[in-house]
C-alpha cells in the first residue's frame, strides 16, 4: 500500500487554497448553464460555444481535484512554533551574496512560492540547497545563470 506524502504549507497558503476551491465550486453551476445554453443552439459538432464550455468545465474540475488533493495532504506549519539552528520549512533566512548584499527568503511550499516577495519553494534549487544549513555556512546554488554562492547570516522563525 502506497503512503500519501504530506504537503507542508503555511496557514496562509492553506486558507488561500481553500478560498480558491470555494470560488471554483461556485463556478460549476455557471459552467453547466453555459453548456446547456450552447447545447440549445443545435448541432454540437460545429458549436464552438459548446466545446469551449465543455473545455472550461474539464479544466475547472481538474483544478478542483488538484486543490482537493493538496488540501487533503496538507500539513499546516506555523513558523512561530518552530525553533532550532537549522533551516527548515517555514524559516525566514537572511543570506549574504558574493558582494555581501543581504537577501531574505522564507522557505514555503510550491503553491505559496513568490520570489518577488521573498518566498521560495523548498523544492526550488535554492530552497533545496538551504534546507538543513546553519548560520555561517556557505551555500552553493546552481542556477541557469551559473553557480551562486551565499553565506547564511540569520535564521528566523517568524
Amino acid at each position: 500500500m502506497a503512503t500519501v506524502d504530506k504537503l507542508p504549507m503555511l496557514k496562509e497558503g492553506y486558507e488561500k487554497l481553500t478560498a480558491e476551491l470555494k470560488r471554483l465550486k461556485t463556478e460549476r453551476p455557471l459552467i453547466v448553464d453555459a453548456i446547456e445554453e450552447a447545447r440549445a443552439h443545435g448541432d454540437l459538432s460545429e458549436n464552438a460555444e459548446y466545446h469551449a464550455a465543455k473545455e472550461q468545465q474539464g479544466q475547472n474540475e481538474a483544478t478542483i481535484a488538484d486543490i482537493e488533493g493538496k488540501l487533503s495532504r496538507a500539513q499546516i506549519i506555523d513558523p512561530k512554533d518552530l525553533s532550532g539552528d537549522k533551516i527548515v520549512f517555514g524559516a525566514t533566512v537572511t543570506l549574504l551574496d558574493e558582494d555581501d548584499k543581504p537577501i531574505r527568503y522564507q522557505i514555503v511550499s510550491e503553491t505559496e512560492a513568490d520570489a518577488s516577495i521573498g518566498r521560495i519553494s523548498y523544492s526550488s534549487p535554492i530552497g533545496r540547497a538551504l534546507i538543513g544549513r546553519k548560520i555561517d555556512e556557505e551555500v552553493e546554488v546552481s542556477v541557469p545563470a551559473g553557480d551562486r554562492y551565499y553565506l547564511v547570516s540569520k535564521i528566523e522563525f517568524i
